[in-house]
Parts: C-alpha cells; sequence; structure tokens
C-alpha cells in the first residue's frame, strides 16, 4: 500500500516537547522575561524563524531572543545529554518492525540539521533512515508541503505512495498538502484531525490500523 515511510521529528519520533517547555520556562525567567506554557505551545511545529516572529510579537522587539534561543538550545541539550533523549512511545519499537517491511524510511523536520541529526544520533535512531530533510534543505517550511515532497523526491518514490507520521496540525497539513496519507499521533497539543486521515493514539496503533505492522 505504501512504498515509503516519512516521520516528523520533534513530537513525532521523539518526546522532545516537553523538555522543550521546561527548558524554555527556565531560561526565559533567567533573562527576565517569564512566560507560560501557552507561548511554548504556540510555536509547535514552526521553525526558527517562525518561532521568532511569534516571541517578538509576544516580547516586544528589543528582547535579545538571539541570545535568549541560545541560552534556550544549550540548556535543551544539556538535560538531554544528562537524562538521555526521550522517545515518544512506540517509535523506537515501530521502527525496529518496520527495518524487515521494505519501506524506505525518512525523516521530515523543521528542526535545523545539525539539532536533527544530534537527536537522532543520541537516541540511537539515525541509521533507520534513508534521507533526513530539514529546515536547511527547505526554502518553504511546515505547513508548507515542501518538506514532504523534497523526501519523497530524495527517496525516489510517488508522494501518493507515502505514509506520514505527524503531532502538529501545523506537520499534517504539510503532509497532507503534499498528497500522502497522514497518521497523526497527538503530543502536547489536541487535535480536531482535519488535515489527518487517521489519528491515533500512539505510532504502533497506528500502524496496526493502516496494515504497516501486525
Amino acid at each position: 500500500m505504501f512504498d515509503a515511510i516519512i516521520f516528523d521529528l520533534d513530537g513525532t519520533l521523539i518526546d522532545s516537547e516537553s523538555v522543550a517547555v521546561a527548558s524554555g520556562l527556565q531560561v526565559f525567567a533567567a533573562h527576565g522575561h517569564p512566560v507560560d506554557e501557552t507561548l511554548f505551545h504556540s510555536l509547535i511545529g514552526v521553525d526558527a524563524e517562525g518561532a521568532n516572529t511569534i516571541l517578538a510579537a509576544a516580547l516586544g522587539p528589543d528582547v535579545p531572543l538571539e541570545t535568549i534561543r541560545a541560552d534556550w538550545m544549550a540548556t535543551f541539550r544539556a538535560r538531554m545529554a544528562q537524562d538521555g533523549v526521550p522517545l515518544r512511545p512506540g517509535a523506537a519499537e515501530l521502527l525496529e518492525l518496520l527495518a524487515g517491511t521494505g519501506h524506505r524510511l525518512a525523516v521530515a523536520t523543521s528542526s535545523r540539521r545539525a539539532g536533527a541529526e544530534w537527536k537522532l544520533a543520541r537516541a540511537g535512531l539515525l541509521a533507520h533512515f534513508e534521507t533526513l530533510v530539514t529546515r536547511d534543505c527547505v526554502t518553504r517550511a511546515k505547513p508548507h508541503p515542501e518538506p514532504f515532497l523534497l523526501a519523497a523526491e530524495r527517496l525516489g518514490v510517488t508522494p501518493s505512495r507515502c505514509l506520514a507520521f505527524e503531532d502538529s496540525d501545523i506537520g499534517a497539513r504539510s503532509a497532507s498538502e503534499a498528497g500522502m496519507t497522514v497518521v497523526q499521533v497527538p503530543d502536547v497539543l489536541a487535535t480536531d484531525g482535519r488535515h489527518a486521515s487517521l489519528v491515533a493514539p500512539d505510532l504502533i496503533s497506528g500502524a496496526r490500523r493502516l496494515g504497516l505492522i501486525g
């Protein structure tokens, strides 16, 4: 039914959103700009440029966002280096099961390449994927379909023969508009499923319902 499976990274394979929020709350407060979780929730699925626009609108143009974001990333990485990279339920199991099915596997993420490779490598997942499409690879980030279209192009498969796993509405819209079947597994934010072919409680359930695994 599918030739390739394309995964989002943060919130889909890696349980990074909670670590990012906790790190952000700590760092923004330390810089004298305390915020609440809802601001960080508005950044889910958004690339760095879009996140800066949202943060600047919320905090004002005089806030040193580049300095704060650098501290935020350093704190985020330090937590993951200390505690390990947490995975979403079923992520490692599903990738192992798919290894013997013949499906081509890729990642399409709004993260920059260095950060995406760092997280995947530390989580022990990097070797599963033939290609990694990051924000550095595209001119238009999610929700534009370019990231998923590029992943399909690199794999040499037709988008309609691809299955995408996503957690956010922004990502699900990107994959859907690329012409792919979309399984959405919500993480921090709930969804009405408008961009998904299937909304599942976890990766394994979604894969089973579409017949990828037994």
